[in-house]
Order: structure tokens, then sequence, then C-alpha cells
């Protein structure tokens, strides 16, 4: 019977193998190997093959190892308010323009005016750009909430509903809220973060409660 289904094991590790080299993020990237190593362990130990055990035990523990220090890594997050923008602010929605409206298909640069508007810097470097509708009864609708490919590990997400939790409710936010998602993997992120199905003003919108 396991001589039967080996060869599957050996495919499952190949396609593992090759996602990891597809995605441009490093968590990702040491996760798809680290079970693509597994799989062929097991494909290895099936067969009685030696070489396939020794060799992705060896890369195993290699990924094993960067996944303790990606998971250990202190990183530097800063938030930084803007009114509206600026040089920075223009180049970086022009560089990110077709991966943003992959998420935020409505957004348009216009819309910052007037808003709670942040970005976050990790490392000192641009992750995240952040803008929300603030109402007077403490509800912030999101108009954008981008976070840059290479930093989608929930970490900018933690930071922003979590850490910088002060800071949004000394603007006079009670409650965060999106009209609608248009992108299912941002969807997942939400679920994460602790966003709902909440009724507000009598319509349905995902929602978390700030404080």
């Amino acid at each position: 019977m396991l001589q039967q289904i080996a060869p599957y094991f050996g495919y499952l590790a190949s396609l593992l193998l090759a996602l990891g080299l597809l995605v441009n993020n490093d968590l990702k990237f040491r996760l798809l190997n680290t079970a693509g190593n597994i799989a062929f362990i097991i494909y290895g130990v099936v067969l009685g093959a030696m070489p396939i055990i020794l060799t992705n035990s060896i890369l195993l523990a290699i990924n094993l190892y960067y996944l303790y220090k990606i998971y250990n890594r202190k990183e530097y997050f800063e938030l930084l308010e803007f009114s509206s923008g600026g040089i920075m602010i223009d180049r970086f929605l022009s560089f990110y323009q077709k991966d943003i409206a992959a998420h935020f298909p409505d957004f348009k640069r216009e819309q910052l005016e007037g808003n709670l508007n942040f970005v976050v810097l990790r490392d000192l470097v641009i992750a995240n750009i952040f803008s929300a509708r603030l109402s007077d009864d403490g509800t912030a609708e999101v108009i954008l909430n981008y976070t840059v490919t290479k930093y989608r590990d929930y970490k900018v997400g933690r930071f922003i509903f979590d850490t910088e939790n002060q800071y949004l409710i000394s603007k006079g936010v009670k409650t965060i809220y999106y009209k609608t998602v248009a992108n299912k993997r941002h969807e997942k992120f939400l679920a994460v973060m602790g966003f709902a199905e909440q009724q507000l003003n009598d319509q349905s919108f995902l929602a978390k409660n700030i404080g």
C-alpha cells in the first residue's frame, strides 16, 4: 500500500518546492520548502532511499533554522501620520498602483483628503499605507489599507490594530469597518485580525471594535 502511494508524496514535494520559487514572501518561501522537505522525507522513507532522506533532512534543518530567525527577528515599526500626501506618498501609490487596484479597485488618490491617513514603516521602509474616513460617531470606514506583498505576514496588521490601538482610540476611532472587500486574501487577513460581520446603521459590514 505504502509503495503504491509513495509517488504521490514525490509529486507533492516537487509541487511544494516549485510553488516556493514563485512566492516573493520569505516566510511563505520557507514554509513551502519545509513542507516539501517533509514530503520528500516521507517519500524517501517509504522507498528506503537514504540519499533522499539525508538530503531533505539537511534542507529541512536549514529551513527550520531560517523560520526560527524569521519568527524571532526584532524589527522596528513606526506609524507616521500624514494629511493628504506628498512626494513619497505619490511615488508609493504610483509604484504599487496595479496591486492596489487589485485589492481596492475603487480607490482614488483624491480620497485621502480629510481622512485619517498614516503609513507604517518597517525597518524604515514604507510597508503599509492606511486611510479611513472617520465619522463623528467613532466609526471609521477603511478607504485603503494596503501592505506591500513582501510584508504580508500579519505583523503590520497586528501593529496597526493591536500595538497602536491607543493611537486609533486617541483619534476617536471606536469601530473600523469595510463597506466591501474585493480581494479574498485581504478578507482572510481581516478574519485573522478579528474583523467580523456587524450591523452598522442597519447595514452589514466587516468590522472590528477598537478598545
